[in-house]
């Protein structure tokens, strides 16, 4: 069985642009109505996500674990179905994949 680390070579986007990506998200829309529901439910794996992006706090299997359900609960919220793999919050929002 493969454990957290190994797991994020299976997806699309990198793990620290997954960080980067909510970091951005949590940063720039937690004040955005289109984004309460969402923000209130990930309201530990986005701070972590920020924190994580801006080596607040080191990388650790569970701040990984957090990390990676939030960005895909984020694809989920978007209607995507798949990590397409994307650069950055404003490709995600745009829906262009990269």
């Amino acid at each position: 069985m493969k454990n957290e680390r190994e797991q994020m070579s299976d997806r699309e986007t990198p793990f620290s642009t997954r960080a980067e990506i909510l970091a951005d998200l949590w940063l720039n829309y937690r004040n955005d109505e289109e984004f309460t529901d969402f923000i209130e439910y990930n309201d530990i794996g986005l701070p972590l996500a920020y924190s994580v992006a801006n080596d607040i706090v080191k990388t650790t299997d569970l701040s990984t674990r957090f990390i990676n359900e939030t960005f895909d609960l984020f694809v989920e919220a978007l209607d995507y179905g798949v990590d397409s793999g994307w650069s950055d919050l404003d490709s995600m929002l745009s829906g262009k994949d990269d």
